[in-house]
C-alpha cells in the first residue's frame, strides 16, 4: 500500500487487455496514515501474501479466489520495523534521515519513512518487547493461536542478530499463548543498506498453512521440492 505504487498498478491493469485484481497489502501496525499511504503501509507481511496466493494460482484457481485468499492472509498479519542507521538511494547518494549512534527509529517504513517515535537506544530484548505489544494490540489473537513468524533483516543487519531477535520474540509470544509453528528468518524485504529488522505475525488456519506449506523453488524461499 504505496501511492505510487498503487497508481503504476492500477494504470497497468487498465492497459492490459485481460481481468485484473488488485490485493493491498497494509500490514505495517506502526502508523495508520505515513508519507507515501493512506493507511497502513504494506511491508513484510508481503511475503507471506505473495507465497500463499502463488501456491493457489498454481492449483489454476480463478482470480477472486486468489484475491479473496491474499486479502485474508493480510487481514491476518501485522508487522513493526526498527532502524538503527538509515537507507541511503543510489540516486540521492545520502541518507534517507539522520539517525546518530545513540538513537533508533521505531516503526519505520522499508523505504525509509518516519516510524512512530525517535527513541535512545535501548536493549534488544526491550525494543523487541514493544514490538510485540504493538503487534498483539493490532491482531488480538485469541489464546492458543497458532502462527508463522517472519524476522526480516533490512540489509545491514547480520543473520546472528535476526535469530536473536527471533529467539526473544518467540519467547515473548509464547507468554501470550501463541504457538509459533511456522518460521522465517533472513532479509526478504530490504531497504538497501539500512540496518535494522522487522517482525512479522501472520495467525494461521488451515488454508494458509496448506499454501505456506507448499513446494517452492526461488532465489528467496526454497521447500517441499
Amino acid at each position: 500500500n504505496y501511492a505510487g505504487d498503487v497508481m503504476n498498478f492500477e494504470m497497468a491493469a487498465e492497459m492490459l487487455p485481460f481481468e485484473s485484481a488488485t490485493v493491498l497489502t497494509s500490514d505495517d501496525c506502526a502508523v495508520i496514515n505515513s508519507t507515501y499511504t493512506t493507511g497502513r503501509r504494506g511491508v513484510a507481511g508481503t511475503v507471506i501474501v505473495e507465497k500463499c496466493v502463488g501456491s493457489l494460482a498454481e492449483t489454476g484457481a480463478d482470480l477472486q479466489a486468489c484475491k479473496a485468499l491474499g486479502d485474508k492472509v493480510n487481514s491476518r498479519t501485522a508487522s513493526m520495523g526498527v532502524a538503527l542507521t538509515s537507507c541511503t538511494v543510489p540516486a540521492a547518494g545520502r541518507p534517507t534521515f539522520d539517525i546518530n549512534d545513540t538513537e533508533l527509529e521505531m516503526g519505520v517504513g522499508i523505504h525509509g519513512e518516519p516510524g512512530r517515535k525517535r527513541e535512545t537506544m535501548r536493549e534488544a530484548d526491550a525494543i523487541i518487547k514493544d514490538v510485540i505489544a504493538a503487534i498483539m494490540d493490532a491482531l488480538k489473537p485469541a489464546k492458543n493461536s497458532e502462527a508463522l513468524l517472519l524476522i526480516n533483516g533490512f540489509g545491514a543487519t547480520p543473520l546472528m542478530e535476526l535469530y536473536l531477535i527471533y529467539n526473544t520474540a518467540a519467547k515473548l509470544l509464547n507468554e501470550h499463548g501463541i504457538h509459533i509453528t511456522r518460521s522465517l528468518v533472513g532479509n526478504y524485504t530490504t531497504a538497501l543498506d539500512m540496518a535494522g529488522a522487522s517482525v512479522t505475525l501472520c495467525l494461521l488456519d488451515d488454508e494458509i498453512k496448506q499454501h505456506w506449506d507448499s513446494a517452492v523453488h526461488t532465489p528467496a524461499l526454497r521447500w517441499g521440492v
